[in-house]
């Protein structure tokens, strides 16, 4: 089973490496009597505080294995590589490279990759409705007038 490789960590940092996309298929996630393969949770390694993240590659034909929704987390759904459908709420279409989908802890959802390569995403969880106005990336944000040490 592929593992997580520290890169760096420092007191306000953590840097991870959990491989190429085509290394994602070498994890496995166990999930009760079941275990998923191709799944990786990035987020207690790296420290988030706000968030969790995982990636997933589904091979050719496979599907994330069950349909589930959240009590109060939504999702982002970014697709990195490949081809496949989402399902939410029983309404099915098409997602490739380069798209996103949110849902609402609610949403009834699961993923298949219906395409000849695999189907590689990143999913972002994280508490619905905690951001306001005043978390935006602009209102948060600080430019620091300090010199870059490349």
């Amino acid at each position: 089973m592929k593992q997580i490789e520290t890169i760096a960590e420092g007191q306000n940092y953590k840097a991870v490496n959990v491989g190429s996309w085509e290394e994602v298929t070498g994890y496995e996630l166990p999930m009760g009597p079941a275990v998923i393969q191709g799944k990786v949770f990035v987020g207690q390694a790296v420290g988030t505080t706000g968030s969790e993240l995982s990636f997933q590659t589904l091979v050719p034909g496979q599907d994330s294995g069950f349909l589930h929704s959240h009590k109060t987390h939504e999702e982002l759904y970014i697709i990195l590589k490949g081809e496949g459908e989402y399902q939410v709420d029983g309404n099915i279409f098409p997602v490739r490279e380069g798209s996103v989908v949110r849902v609402a802890p609610e949403g009834k959802r699961a993923l298949k990759n219906n395409g000849k390569e695999n189907l590689t995403m990143l999913c972002i969880q994280y508490k619905a409705h905690a951001f306001t106005e005043a978390d935006s990336p602009m209102a948060d944000g600080n430019i620091l007038q300090e010199p870059l040490s490349w």
